[in-house]
């Protein structure tokens, strides 16, 4: 057979299988076959001619392989399911049906199994079942799986009229009759979107099952040719249900779903229809994307993918509306009330009048969305109306966005007490916000290439104006109590509404996408006759919309000048309230699973200590001795009162403690410490302290000797412990013999502890006898690095500077996640003989973002710049050699 095997060679495959062993002639013609179309498909030809042709041959090898076993005209050879459909991409399944006339005699029994044996051999990936008429209308009836699968059935050889009569006896004029079959695929859509989240955007889309996936084109052929009784989506244009556009839609969505997948069974070599991370780079190079300034090779790539799922999703969406007007709802008396010339409710949907209503009128389509706001007796919109939507977007243009009476229509929308975050999601499927505010359209299906950022930036804006409008229902405030106060109280919320739509609106396009969203918030505030003071407030809030998520994650927010100069930055309490809410809202649209109560209580914290610092007022000098004062007195209060201790048997306790202690600490935190010192015996052993906490942190206090080791070696052990650490203080004064430390931990889950099984036991027991002896380490992390984070390993990124007022050093370190990353990191500074006065952890994702405030062995800033330059290089080598051994 010749190595340019063309489907021409079909022709030949009867007589090549007649002269040579069958199982070698086939696999060779098979091999052949899926070098051709690789080939094929590598260079970029037809798709759906791809998949065609494999079907093809697979057709005609099946076809010779049951004559030559010379079937009685009892039995047919049917190919159900997608291969039914003349759909095979390389690793698909190939389901067969053996349909018998009548229960089989001995002989073709045997005939039957030699024929799967056969194709076993081959290694053809079969499902088969063999069925009388009979038994398939008796599965039929009670598995809609299995009737869908023989709706698309095809006779490949035997007897035709088999076929035939099992096609009348399930048909709908028998079992599942079009408005039932319609129903039962519907709730099973409804499922197989509820398990992906019912978002075209996952992050590892699977691209068969996901809503927008190949499933959803489907369904639509599946519902036409039960109801239409029609075998293509041409026939639905015909016919008139189907739009000329939206046929080429589906064609051309398919298309390069298939693509995708082919790709995918290639790279695996087997069925898999999930586009995994790792997947998507590969993809992307195959399609030729390439990095640039903006956007990664693969984030281009997806972002195709991601406006093709949310393209057929929103079609699917339209059609099987239509479809469920006109199959379940067909028989409704139809309920028609006049909303004004140009609309009506028709059985609680609103429908245009006419179908020139936007031609004559085309400010109605945003007027549409504000009656959608505005009446509570509306359930939607009808599948025609939406379809003239989107066939009217043109008439959205320059002199529609300057119409002074579209620009109301729009903030009135914004300015509804209802549903303005379902108005703006409705037009954005629908195309109307993307014309509206061009800016939008870029970001569309528009991801970033993380595991951070779980939806695409269109996703995560409509997430965070969602967030806002949720704040003021009342099952918010039990999550959100503070930000669903405060949104309560802000007058105008269409301020927060539109700053929401802007901060990320210029991601993409290079540069600080703060920075250019501001140009755009603060051309649509103008453009709307938006007051100077609202215009400026909501320009300012997309300009800082990262600063209080980092300054409560990334600076010490105990610090009293710290939160002096924020209370600064914000000015006054409107400006902090707004920020606030949009901080919480943006978080929680970023990556929900992210928000804990240990974020919460950081953000809790800098919002009360900003409102009082702005109530105190901005010109009042922060006294930084009275803090110190005033919590020690609230400490030896609670002391007295609950323990009967004395002052004079406290301070000595307190003599070498640094000021930051009592800074940072809460009174009763302190009381309790200085009580457990007080009755530890002997006193200068190791004590361990753990403070079970169900709504924020676990706080772990450990007093010891100021042995070097100290950090490095409870981080360990903690890792060890499987817990993360969210916040590490480090607390000693240059001649004290004893060092405090206190981290704060949560779960693996990111959540408190809880004492099941002891647990709290078992990490004051662990820490016990490692502190026992310090210089014994306990093994650094061995856990195994889920995949997800090996496949996002990038080089680590350092960064130094001192702090002349603090006499310290701050180390920054940006790196993937990993089991075990600050005991190494630890070890490292116990290298260099490097103390750690305090550190944030920040987890985001599959990176890191921690700080460290070091100094050296005698307590000062690193001040030779060979050195700085020296334990960076160190960290990063050290880290990354890790990170790249488990990628």
């Amino acid at each position: 057979m010749p190595e340019d095997f063309s489907l021409l060679e079909i022709g030949k495959l009867a007589e090549s299988l007649k002269q040579g062993n069958k199982i070698q002639v086939a696999k060779r013609y098979l091999s052949a076959l899926n070098e051709s179309l690789n080939q094929r498909f590598a260079q970029n030809e037809d798709i759906v001619s791809i998949i065609h042709d494999r079907c093809a041959f697979i057709d005609e090898l099946l076809i010779q392989l049951w004559n030559d076993l010379a079937f009685p005209n009892s039995v047919s050879l049917i190919a159900v399911g997608g291969y039914g459909r003349g759909e095979l991409h390389p690793y698909s399944d190939i389901d067969l049906l053996l349909l018998l006339g009548e229960e089989p005699n001995e002989e073709c029994d045997k005939k039957l199994t030699d024929f799967i044996t056969l194709l076993w051999d081959i290694k053809l990936d079969i499902g088969h079942s063999v069925r009388t008429i009979a038994e398939c209308v008796n599965v039929a009836r009670d598995d809609i799986t299995i009737a869908t699968n023989l709706m698309e059935s095809r006779v490949l050889a035997g007897n035709e009229k088999f076929h035939e009569e099992l096609m009348a006896q399930t048909g709908p004029e028998n079992i599942w009759p079009s408005p039932a079959f319609f129903r039962a695929k519907w709730d099973e859509q409804i499922a197989r979107h509820r398990k992906f989240g019912n978002s075209e955007y996952n992050l590892e889309p699977n691209i068969k099952s996901c809503p927008g996936g190949l499933r959803d084109i489907q369904m639509i052929g599946w519902i036409a040719k039960r109801h239409f009784g029609v075998d293509s989506m041409e026939s639905l244009v015909e016919l008139g249900f189907l739009q000329a556009d939206e046929l080429d839609t589906i064609l051309r969505g398919q298309a390069f779903l298939w693509q995708v997948r082919y790709a995918l069974h290639m790279l695996n070599g087997r069925e898999e229809d999930r586009l995994l991370f790792d997947q998507q780079r590969t993809l992307s190079e195959h399609a030729g994307y390439k990095d640039d300034d903006a956007k990664m090779a693969v984030e281009q790539f997806m972002q195709v993918y991601y406006q093709w799922a949310m393209r057929l999703g929103t079609l699917n969406d339209v059609l099987m509306q239509a479809f469920d007007e006109s199959i379940l709802r067909a028989c409704e008396v139809a309920n028609v009330q006049e909303i004004n010339q140009r609309f009506t409710l028709h059985n609680g949907h609103i429908e245009v009048a006419n179908a020139k209503v936007f031609l004559k009128n085309p400010s109605a389509l945003l007027e549409i969305f504000v009656l959608l706001a505005h009446r509570p007796d509306t359930d939607g919109v009808r599948a025609d109306t939406i379809r003239l939507i989107q066939e009217s977007l043109d008439l959205i243009d320059e002199d529609f966005r300057d119409d002074p009476r579209n620009q109301r229509l729009f903030m009135e929308i914004v300015q509804s007490r209802d549903k303005v975050a379902l108005q703006l999601r409705r037009m954005l499927r629908w195309g109307v916000l993307a014309r509206y505010i061009p800016s939008f359209g870029a970001i569309i299906g528009q991801m970033q290439h993380d595991l951070f950022h779980i939806y695409s930036v269109d996703a995560h804006t409509m997430e965070l104006v969602k967030n806002l409008r949720r704040f003021q229902y009342d099952d918010s405030q039990e999550r959100f109590p503070i930000a669903s106060r405060v949104m309560r109280r802000i007058k105008k919320p269409e301020i927060l509404y539109i700053a929401g739509l802007f901060p990320d609106i210029a991601k993409g396009r290079g540069g600080d996408h703060s920075k250019l969203g501001m140009v755009d918030a603060r051309e649509f505030c103008e453009r709307h006759s938006m007051s100077i003071q609202d215009t400026n407030l909501v320009v300012w809030l997309v300009e800082k919309h990262l600063l209080m998520s980092a300054v409560a994650q990334r600076a010490d927010i105990s610090d009293p000048e710290v939160i002096q100069q924020f209370a600064l930055d914000m000015g006054d309490q409107l400006h902090l309230d707004c920020l606030f809410t949009l901080t919480i809202a943006d978080i929680n649209a970023t990556n929900p699973k992210l928000w804990n109560n240990w974020r919460a209580s950081l953000m809790r914290q800098l919002y009360d200590s900003t409102k009082q610092a702005l109530r105190r007022g901005l010109e009042i000098v922060v006294d930084k001795a009275a803090y110190v004062d005033e919590n020690k007195w609230a400490a030896i209060d609670v002391l007295e009162e609950d323990f009967s201790i004395q002052e004079e048997e406290i301070l000595p306790v307190w003599e070498n403690i640094s000021d930051d202690y009592f800074l940072r600490e809460l009174p009763d935190d302190i009381a309790w410490h200085t009580q457990a010192i007080l009755a530890k015996q002997p006193s200068d052993s190791p004590l361990v302290l753990v403070k079970h906490d169900d709504t924020e942190a676990t706080q772990i206090f450990v007093r010891t000797p100021n042995e070097p080791n100290v950090f490095a070696l409870v981080v360990s052990a903690l890792e060890q412990l499987d817990l993360s650490i969210v916040d590490a203080r480090v607390y000693s004064a240059g001649d004290s013999p004893y060092t405090l430390d206190i981290f704060y931990v949560l779960d693996s889950n990111n959540q408190p502890l809880t004492n099941e099984n002891n647990r709290i036991s078992r990490i004051s027991n662990t820490l016990d006898n490692q502190l026992a002896d310090p210089n014994s380490y306990p093994e650094i992390i061995r856990r195994r690095t889920p995949r997800a984070l090996r496949l996002f390993s990038v080089p680590t990124i350092t960064s130094i500077s001192t702090d002349i007022s603090k006499g310290h050093t701050v180390l920054e370190v940006l790196t993937p996640d990993r089991p075990g990353l600050l005991a190494r990191i630890g070890l490292i500074f116990l290298e260099y003989g490097i103390k750690i006065q305090n550190a944030k952890i920040t987890t985001l994702g599959e990176r890191v973002e921690d700080l460290f405030f070091i100094t050296d062995s005698n307590d000062q800033a690193i001040s030779d710049p060979a050195l700085c330059a020296d334990i960076q290089r160190t960290i990063c080598e050290e880290l990354d050699a890790k990170s790249n051994q488990a990628a």
